[in-house]
């Protein structure tokens, strides 16, 4: 009795300990020293997005048509209400703009957009300056992270290490193994699965978050325990650990 005992005890020790592997990121990154970097990230418009849109020209005056009226009383975005004095990416892809109508912009790029709507303007604007930018880039973490949250990315532009280090890091129960990250991408939802503690995610499509993609930190089985889903090893080995103190007193 008492050598099954101590074999169950040594198991649950064993049992309630996280090893090294599976706590440390990055665990084989002597593989990136001197890597050529060649990936390059440029946030793509799509429907529902919100654009907020700047022109310029040496006559100030020539640009009034082509403003909307909120647009006249302040040149700063609204940051805390985008909605007000941004444009709204339709479901078919177009944006409505002052005189020259409506702007196909859904699929392209912010230098793409900038571009095409400079080509319009320019018929009636001579030295016309364009510069758009995408005022609802958010990313959403939850799960196992410090602060749960959505995140306004103001230069359009983050990787997951940096979202997951916006949301105060991993908790000690977040599983490093096991990070879903859930993206709609042309009307599809594609969900993909990242081990944190490789870095084999560098490289792909997933490095470079987009607008609107939700991280989400799974429990590790320590994380699930205390849930209250498995049982209490801690508290096991306190009663175990009670009966194995009787059992050697009633047999010595």
């Amino acid at each position: 009795m008492k050598n099954i005992l101590l074999l169950l005890l040594s198991t649950l020790l064993l049992y309630s300990c996280a090893s090294k592997k599976d706590i440390l990121y990055f665990q084989d990154s002597t593989t990136l020293n001197l890597e050529e970097l060649n990936q390059e990230f440029d946030p793509i418009v799509e429907t529902n997005d919100i654009l907020y849109i700047s022109i310029s020209s040496i006559d100030e005056t020539v640009l009034k048509p082509f403003l909307r009226r909120n647009q006249q009383l302040q040149q700063q975005p609204n940051t805390t209400n985008p909605g007000l004095d941004g444009y709204l990416v339709n479901i078919d892809g177009t944006i409505s703009f002052p005189v020259i109508g409506d702007v196909g912009v859904a699929g392209h790029t912010r230098d793409y957009i900038e571009d095409l709507l400079k080509e319009k303007l320019s018929i009636y604007v001579k030295d016309i300056v364009v510069d758009v930018r995408i005022m609802n880039f958010e990313v959403t973490v939850i799960g196992e992270v410090e602060n749960p949250g959505v995140y306004l990315i103001k230069d359009e532009r983050v990787t997951l290490p940096e979202a997951l280090a916006l949301a105060g890091d991993l908790t000690e129960d977040g599983k490093r193994t096991d990070i879903t990250i859930i993206r709609e991408e042309d009307g599809v939802r594609k969900v993909s699965k990242i081990d944190y503690t490789a870095t084999e995610f560098f490289k792909s499509p997933y490095y470079f978050l987009k607008q609107n993609d939700l991280v989400y930190v799974e429990p590790s089985a320590k994380g699930v325990k205390k849930s209250g889903f498995i049982p209490d090893i801690p508290a096991l080995l306190s009663l175990f650990t009670v009966i194995l103190s009787t059992v050697i007193l009633l047999t010595n």
